[in-house]
């Protein structure tokens, strides 16, 4: 087997030190250094509004960084909830006619599949596109768009296959057509392990307790100028609207919208969050994206010939452009295959028939050996 070094000592993070953390896909493992941006925070938090600018300065320069990641103006990112949120905020507000549709993937993550569900009571269809033993193709993506489709989204990196959609190729074959649909992408799998070019859609969306190693809260998302013109905000409140100072405390019935990336936030994001992920993406900065994204594929490639050796149905792209940090594999019982590897000291993600194994940059061919040699003795 290849020799390949971890990028990242596993010992950089809580609990690794007697396992095998091969789960990042479903939940990364926590920074040990994100401590220090927790009493930061605390610090900063009971000192009134100086602490709160210190705080609020973080969040910029997180915005910053994911604009870095990205390759795109920080100030078209703006800081959702949650990635799910980020695609209901694009199905609420643009301006549906019956007749209209949306192509996606008939393996896409739900909030992907399912943003678009309530139009259906407006007539406009969402149109599923059949994988074809497991992968999903572009092509075929592409072929289900009509004069009509108004979004195709996608998910990036697929959360049950792990396949590497080639985002470049759906935005450029878009543009080429005479009413180019909005292309909608999830990073959610894809950010801080694979290259993400969000300035190729118009809506990139990504969480933010993946691969990009921080927590629950926060979920960058970038929208492209064109999308920003023909989306319409639907919540309000003091962060998105010209309300303070213009106003002061009585309200009028007009009011202006601020622009992005306010327009997005309508209050306060989880600002504790922020300021994990920014300490998070500086490390992922200072490792490069192209090196992180390298050593994942290699490891997957490693991976999936180890688990095609013992008979394992290996699901995900053998391509190495259509590789990302996860490797799947059907299982009938795959809860159960996830239990038994626990039990082993190896963390995987089993769910829906088949099992993800996800390496990040804390993964080294050591963890593929130790877990190619208990799948020996489970299956």
């Amino acid at each position: 087997m290849a020799v390949i070094d971890p990028l990242l000592s596993p010992s950089a993070f809580e609990g690794l030190r007697d396992c095998v953390h091969l789960c990042t896909g479903g939940e990364g493992p926590w920074l040990r250094s994100q401590s220090e941006v927790y009493e930061k925070f605390v610090r900063w938090k009971s000192q009134g509004e100086p602490g709160r600018e210190e705080i609020y300065e973080c969040g910029e320069r997180c915005r910053e960084k994911i604009g870095e990641l990205w390759g795109v103006d920080s100030q078209r990112i703006g800081f959702m909830p949650s990635a799910s949120e980020g695609m209901s905020w694009l199905a609420r507000g643009l301006d549906w006619e019956a007749g209209d549709n949306v192509v996606t993937a008939n393996i896409e993550f739900p909030s992907v599949a399912y943003a678009w569900r309530n139009l259906a009571a407006r007539g406009v269809e969402t149109r599923l596109v059949p994988h074809q033993h497991w992968e999903v193709s572009e092509t075929d993506l592409l072929a289900a768009v009509d004069a009509r489709t108004k979004v195709l989204a996608v998910s990036q990196v697929s959360f049950y296959t792990g396949q590497c959609l080639d985002i470049e190729f759906l935005s450029d074959s878009l543009a080429q057509l005479p009413h180019a649909p909005l292309l909608a992408v999830d990073a959610t799998h894809a950010s801080g392990v694979v290259n993400v070019s969000a300035g190729k859609a118009d809506l990139c969306v990504s969480s933010s307790y993946k691969w990009m190693l921080a927590t629950h809260g926060i979920a960058p998302c970038y929208v492209s100028g064109r999308a920003e013109q023909e989306i319409q905000s639907t919540s309000f409140g003091w962060h998105n609207l010209q309300v303070f100072p213009p106003q002061g405390a009585e309200r009028v019935l007009k009011v202006e919208e601020r622009s992005m990336p306010a327009k997005m936030e309508p209050g306060n994001p989880a600002m504790v969050v922020a300021m994990y992920l920014d300490h998070s993406l500086q490390l992922l900065l200072d490792v490069g994206i192209v090196k992180i994204e390298s050593h994942a594929r290699d490891l997957s490639e490693l991976i999936a010939k180890g688990l095609e050796r013992i008979g394992c149905a290996v699901i995900s792209s053998q391509r190495r452009k259509g590789r990302s940090g996860n490797t799947c594999f059907l299982a009938e019982d795959a809860k159960g295959v996830e239990r038994a590897l626990s039990k082993e000291g190896i963390l995987v993600w089993g769910e829906y028939g088949r099992v993800r194994v996800s390496g990040h940059l804390y993964n080294g061919s050591d963890d593929v050996e130790r877990l190619l040699e208990a799948m020996e003795r489970i299956v």
